[in-house]
């Protein structure tokens, strides 16, 4: 509450807001002070949630500095429930005749948006992909290229910019019909321009294998634990100079992991789950194996179970990887892509 001179108490006492009727009234002797105020605070009331009609909010948004008009311009929409209506649909083909320059842009936003909503991306990388679209619409130096591999490679690219790095794949999976040839195209596109411009380097930030760990293991659903082993091996494995992919590193590891725990997952799986290929896991294996005994060291402590019946059908073990208890980590002879768990009884 606050205070108010009341002309009755001859003091000055607290007063209370009554917001319905607008009224300031002195909390002594209930003296209205003043009626029918205005509330000049902003007035954010949204019960879309709770009517099953559109958002009734009676205020507008937020300014926008990337618009002409700052995205205060007024869009006429047919009424709900009807499909043709006289009125409506005149002034709409007029308001389609008049020029709007920022017509594009706002139709663009609005793509991003959708693609950001459906990847699950903060505002801020939204909002640095509409910038960097932005900036490229100035120079209009992009008509006649693909607009949809073009707002997707903003995205991309705000994404890398953020420390929130996506895959091509990821992003052109909600690039209404763009491939990742035409979206690479246009990234490359993008940062040229973006440095004609700037007269310096993009810095896109770099790409750690750990950027992608923590969503692919929720893809996959892994536990906890197995989640956390993961992560300490592929920071681990940053440390050897590996010839392959982050992402492709990333998903080796995880199916490596998954392979040592309770927690295992299919190799189909993990390629699902990743986007990497099942020859490309193999293939990143095969480049991580002769460092995996500093790689999953970690491993130890987690529990190891497989089922006897698969030690039998595995060759003589021929490299011991890491030792816990009295079991131990080896690679199977003949097939490298192969973990197996056994005594150490039967490596000695």
């Amino acid at each position: 509450m606050a205070d108010a001179y009341c002309s009755d108490c001859r003091k000055s006492t607290e007063v209370v807001f009554d917001h319905s009727a607008g009224d300031t009234v002195c909390s002594e002797c209930g003296l209205v002070l003043e009626s029918h105020s205005i509330d000049e605070t902003s007035e954010w009331r949204t019960f879309a949630n709770e009517s099953g009609d559109n958002d009734p909010v009676r205020v507008g948004g937020p300014t926008n500095v990337l618009l002409n008009d700052g995205g205060l311009s007024t869009v006429i929409s047919k009424p709900n429930g009807v499909t043709s209506d006289f009125l409506s649909s005149s002034l709409g083909r007029w308001q389609n005749r008049g020029s709007n320059p920022d017509r594009s842009l706002i139709m663009a936003f609005k793509t991003i948006a959708t693609m950001s909503d459906r990847l699950g991306l903060v505002a801020t990388i939204k909002d640095r992909a509409n910038e960097i679209f932005k900036k490229v619409e100035d120079q209009k130096s992009s008509r006649g290229r693909n607009q949809d591999a073009i707002l997707a490679a903003c995205l991309y690219i705000a994404c890398r910019q953020e420390d929130k790095p996506r895959t091509v794949k990821e992003i052109c999976s909600v690039a209404n019909g763009a491939t990742k040839k035409e979206i690479g195209r246009a990234k490359e596109y993008i940062v040229k321009q973006l440095e004609l411009e700037m007269g310096q380097s993009v810095e896109m930030g770099t790409i750690h294998a750990g950027d992608f760990m923590r969503r692919f293991c929720s893809n996959l659903g892994m536990t906890n634990q197995t989640v956390k082993a993961a992560q300490e091996s592929v920071q681990k494995s940053e440390e050897f100079d590996i010839r392959r992919s982050p992402i492709s590193i990333a998903a080796a590891v995880i199916y490596i992991v998954t392979q040592l725990s309770d927690d295992k997952k299919p190799l189909k799986d993990v390629a699902l789950a990743t986007g990497v290929a099942e020859g490309t896991i193999r293939n990143s294996y095969k480049d991580l194996y002769p460092h995996l005994v500093k790689i999953i060291p970690s491993c130890a402590n987690m529990k190891l179970s497989f089922p006897p019946s698969f030690y039998h059908r595995q060759p003589p073990p021929t490299s011991v990887v890491a030792v816990t208890g009295d079991t131990a980590i080896v690679v199977a002879a003949t097939d490298d892509t192969a973990i197996v768990v056994v005594t150490l009884a039967d490596v000695f």
